[in-house]
């Protein structure tokens, strides 16, 4: 296995991955992060929780940081991240502050749903970097406040989920206005044929990485599946800490505002708590992690980021306090329990909004989570019964939970996964 320098990735952004704790690369970043620096267009068929955004992430800004075009004007937008959601805006956002830390390039993230007043003032006080979802970026464009004609690379995350949430149009816009002389870093779960078009006609001689993410959870690990109101998870959330849960506890959450959000709700209730996410310094991070092992502190919240170095001997409870809008991340998630053949337990508090979010892992696992019941804090039975997910048919599924609330089973027959054809290349230089 190489390490990152072995990829060649430069000091400042080594710097910052030696803070976050990484130490070797994952499979697609190993074999993505030369191809892009060497200037190639890339097909990946990966989904987040494969280390995906550091694959694309880190080349781009050592390449951004260290070429820079004759008469490029200072705060002109030179990357454009593309992607489906709000969350994963968000996620990806996130780690483009973490492994730029040491550099001097700026960023944003852009996305609808809210004012955009505050993503109006950053962009003009300039941007190299800008993560967006499709719907507020021919927004801003369409209002002539931002420009993507001095783009050079271009990145389509989740292409296959564009597809599905009826994007592709607005991508198809988009790519009238960036410029054709480009790099592009094309990336999706699956293939299916509108998607591998789509690619065709966006990618110049590509280079291509399929990495097969993890999709089975220990047998060891006991699943348990509550089905909750939003404004009731902090309460549901405390109610086990006191009552069900007798040793430290794992808690998943979105984003590293939520998580430190939830810490200050669990100081005021006197349980002992820190968060661990991309924000914390190296040192914080590394106290948070050392007193929660020695079990000076009770509960560690963490963001799937930074919860990507996280290895406790023996853990007891993971609680998935805001359900992963991927499914390998929820795998990984709770792949912190449960080994070396230990007992685990993995605890999920699923609301409303996010019960697509439980079908699609269950249909990756392969199994239906058991379902109970909290008091006067879980959904009503009529509620349950109109958003039943049952478990997916074939040969991974396994015997459903009788607590499982009754309905129609969805057909999941649509999702099966396509391999892309292969496309060969020729580098493109800088």
């Amino acid at each position: 296995m190489k390490t990152f320098k072995e990829l060649k990735v430069a000091a400042p952004i080594l710097g910052a991955l030696e803070n976050l704790g990484y130490e070797y690369p994952t499979p697609i970043q190993e074999q993505a992060i030369p191809e892009v620096l060497n200037g190639r267009d890339l097909l990946g068929c990966a989904q987040t929780g494969t280390g995906k955004t550091a694959a694309f992430a880190i080349p781009i800004l050592q390449l951004l940081d260290q070429y820079k075009p004759q008469g490029h004007k200072k705060g002109t937008i030179r990357a454009l991240i593309l992607t489906p959601t709000r969350e994963l805006a968000i996620q990806i956002s996130e780690s483009f502050q973490d492994y730029g830390a040491n550099l001097k390039l700026r960023h944003t993230v852009i996305f609808g749903g809210v004012n955009q007043f505050s993503q109006v003032n950053e962009l003009r006080q300039g941007v190299d970097i800008l993560v967006a979802t499709p719907g507020r970026l021919l927004d801003l464009m369409n209002q002539r406040i931002l420009s993507v004609s001095q783009i050079e690379i271009f990145v389509l995350d989740e292409a296959d989920r564009m597809l599905d949430m009826g994007f592709i149009h607005d991508v198809k816009r988009v790519l009238k206005v960036i410029p054709e002389r480009r790099q592009t870093l094309f990336f999706s779960a699956t293939m299916p044929k509108a998607i591998q078009a789509l690619a065709d006609s966006m990618l110049s001689r590509p280079v291509k990485v399929e990495v097969t993410p993890e999709s089975t959870t220990a047998e060891t690990i006991q699943q348990t599946l509550y089905y909750i109101e939003k404004a009731n998870k902090n309460k549901a959330l405390l109610h086990l800490l006191k009552n069900d849960l007798d040793d430290n506890v794992l808690v998943f959450t979105r984003t590293k505002h939520g998580a430190d959000r939830l810490v200050k709700f669990l100081h005021k209730n006197e349980i002992s708590a820190a968060a661990i996410h991309g924000n914390k310094s190296q040192n914080a991070r590394q106290g948070a992690l050392e007193n929660f092992k020695n079990k000076k502190i009770r509960v560690l919240v963490a963001t799937d980021i930074a919860a990507r170095g996280i290895d406790i001997d023996l853990l007891k409870y993971v609680v998935n306090y805001e359900i992963p809008n991927i499914p390998e991340a929820y795998v990984h998630r709770i792949g912190r329990s449960g080994r070396a053949g230990a007992q685990g337990f993995a605890i999920s508090l699923c609301d409303v909004e996010e019960i697509p979010y439980i079908r699609d892992i269950q249909f990756t696992i392969g199994l239906e989570l058991p379902v109970k019941e909290m008091e006067e804090l879980s959904m009503s039975p009529q509620f349950l019964a109109q958003s039943s997910s049952a478990a997916p048919q074939g040969k991974n599924a396994k015997k459903a939970s009788k607590a499982q609330p009754a309905g129609a089973k969805p057909d999941y027959r649509h999702r099966k996964k396509k391999k892309p054809a292969h496309s060969g290349g020729n580098n493109r230089r800088w």
